[in-house]
């Protein structure tokens, strides 16, 4: 099997998830995947061949019907969203900000659900499908801070995450970014993707005890004052503590 073809195939569909739902142009899903754009269009038709992908009159590229029915089965063994749904709802609804739940796929992290809070000003920086490297955005550093500490170390040596997000995500940066969240329980990102936009985070762990999701908060700056703070940390990680709960028994093994 030609590994390099494969790896090109998965970038290009996790490239096109992220543009969900309008979709993303050919020269648009290249340059998110890494390759060439006659290359991406070769790919691109040949998964649309097959159901995986689907292109509208505009020229944009969408998941095809065959990656919901492919999606459908793998959720019976993998999908905890409907566990973190609730947790979602009520620390939007507790907070007023915009709540997520986000997973650990790889070195990224991936959000899955989202709920609007009451507050009228919102900072839309997350959406369902985004993925971040792990370090970047609250749920990404509370997944990356509480991994066992090689693990950690080795990916932020394999890693450089300056060149696409700026100094402020240097390995430095990070670690004691990663230092701070285990010294509280929560991640805090002030602002580093957007400007003004602020974003909070507990980890949730499986009964390997490890930190495959977070539950995440966001919204704009002077909502999440220092003052704040840990009400917001006390409200993630009651509802990270009661998800990891009802995930570790509903799958024990």
């Amino acid at each position: 099997m030609d590994h390099q073809l494969v790896g090109r195939i998965g970038r290009i569909l996790r490239a096109a998830a992220q543009g969900e739902p309008g979709g993303l142009s050919t020269t648009e899903l290249a340059s998110k995947a890494d390759l060439a754009r006659p290359t991406a269009h070769r790919l691109l038709t040949a998964l649309q061949a097959e159901g995986l992908i689907d292109r509208d009159g505009a020229g944009h590229w969408t998941l095809g019907p065959e990656m919901f029915l492919l999606g459908t089965t793998a959720a019976k063994r993998y999908d905890v969203t409907d566990l973190a749904r609730a947790s979602v709802r009520r620390l939007s609804e507790d907070t007023g900000e915009s709540a997520f739940f986000s997973a650990r796929r790889g070195d990224e992290t991936v959000c899955l659900l989202r709920e609007d809070g009451s507050f009228p000003i919102r900072s839309h920086v997350l959406h369902e499908g985004i993925r971040f490297p792990l370090g970047v955005a609250s749920a990404g550093i509370a997944i990356l801070s509480y991994l066992p500490a090689r693990e950690a170390k080795e990916h932020l040596v394999a890693h450089e995450l300056t060149e696409r997000f700026g100094r402020t995500h240097s390995r430095a940066a990070i670690e004691r970014r990663m230092a701070e969240t285990r010294r509280t329980g929560w991640a805090v990102n002030p602002g580093l993707l957007v400007e003004g936009s602020w974003g909070m985070a507990a980890a949730v762990f499986g009964a390997d005890t490890q930190p495959h999701w977070a539950l995440s908060l966001t919204g704009i700056e002077r909502r999440f004052e220092a003052d704040r703070q840990p009400e917001l940390g006390r409200l993630l990680l009651q509802e990270a503590h009661d998800l990891t709960v009802r995930i570790q028994r509903s799958r024990p093994g």
